[in-house]
């Protein structure tokens, strides 16, 4: 990548593509981004804003239309709860082997994690989540025919609730949308979580001590390198009377990333320090900080993230999980979803 700019002074270091750099080295915390998209880190202005009118269904990955039509509320709904039931009992189970954590972050840690949750998927359902095969729209289509063809019976144990909302579609429309709603869900949340773990390995460094409470190391990373580290608004005039910058035809950009580097809000902000949340009972209230986003529009995921999260970093803690990249920083590459890239091995 070219031209990075160091962003948390330490022995080890994260570097940010240059267009991230560029809008952390910003000091204003409202600004125009583009002709027609403003950029917003003010705590109490992007509170504001999102109180400002509901968050639109495009605006929410999970009801984005799927199959060629819209996703009916209920679909989703249906979709979110089978997700909780099937991440609560993959929490529950032992973890693979170790081994299967070597390669390249985050992406080894979401391959892992798919084994975990939902690996027990009889084939061809078990190919939706894959990311060999989600990397390739013609591998994608395939599998998706196969299993809209044959979604297997009920007479096959562990299958995951998400893999029996294919089976039990009543008409092909909602068997499409289900196999549509499976990858998307198993994505969203492996993808979000093996980010935030990922961070995490990477900010405690290679060669520390473990730490005592993988939970406050898990919400300083949350501050430090949030994985939603922006989120969009669609224009419209709910937001032109909050501020003389926001016309009417502007999207919002809302940077939580730079909020929870701000000093006005956090003393020393880049420094990496997890004592903050000792004794902080709800962390999600804690003034200008939103790693899921404000009350009434937070991510439909997020009291999935921090557990599972707690125990991949257990997992990659206890296999030995050592970091292997070639220089003493890591790269946050320009992606929708702000995660470190590095190598690691398991050595246990």
């Amino acid at each position: 990548m070219a031209e990075m700019a160091p962003a948390i002074p330490r022995s080890h270091s994260v570097v940010f593509a240059p267009r991230i750099q560029e809008l952390l080295d910003r000091d204003e915390k409202v600004f125009r981004i583009d002709p027609a998209k403003v950029g917003v880190s003010d705590s109490r202005l992007m509170a504001e804003i999102v109180a400002a009118r509901p968050v639109l269904a495009t605006e929410r990955s999970v009801y984005k239309p799927a199959a060629g039509a819209e996703i009916p509320h209920d679909s989703a709904t249906r979709t979110i709860r089978a997700l909780g039931q099937d991440a609560m009992a993959g929490i529950r189970k032992p973890p693979p082997p170790a081994r299967g954590m070597s390669g390249s972050w985050p992406y080894a840690g979401t391959s892992y994690l798919r084994r975990w949750l939902f690996g027990a998927d009889p084939l061809p359902v078990s190919l939706l989540s894959k990311r060999g095969i989600t990397r390739s729209d013609t591998l994608s289509r395939l599998v998706d025919q196969v299993v809209s063809a044959f979604p297997g019976g009920a007479e096959q144990d562990g299958r995951t609730a998400l893999a029996g909302l294919i089976r039990d579609a009543a008409d092909p429309l909602e068997r499409r949308q289900a196999i549509a709603m499976y990858r998307r869900a198993t994505a969203t949340l492996c993808d979000g979580v093996a980010a935030l773990a990922g961070n995490a390995l990477w900010l405690t460094g290679p060669g520390r001590e473990r730490p005592e409470n993988l939970t406050t190391v898990l919400w300083e990373t949350l501050r430090l390198l949030p994985p939603a580290w922006m989120l969009y608004r669609k224009g419209g005039t709910a937001y032109t009377a909050l501020h003389p910058e926001i016309r009417a035809e502007d999207d919002v950009a809302l940077f939580p990333l730079l909020m929870h580097r701000h000093p006005d809000y956090w003393p020393d902000p880049t420094e990496f320090r997890p004592q903050r949340w000792d004794g902080v009972a709800d962390p999600e209230r804690t003034p200008a900080f939103m790693p899921f986003g404000y009350e009434g529009a937070r991510c439909w995921a997020k009291h999935l993230v921090v557990p599972l999260a707690e125990r991949l970093l257990t997992a990659a803690l206890d296999g030995r999980i050592a970091i292997r990249s070639p220089r003493q920083d890591a790269e946050v590459p320009l992606r929708s979803l702000l995660s470190v890239r590095f190598e690691a091995r398991a050595t246990a």
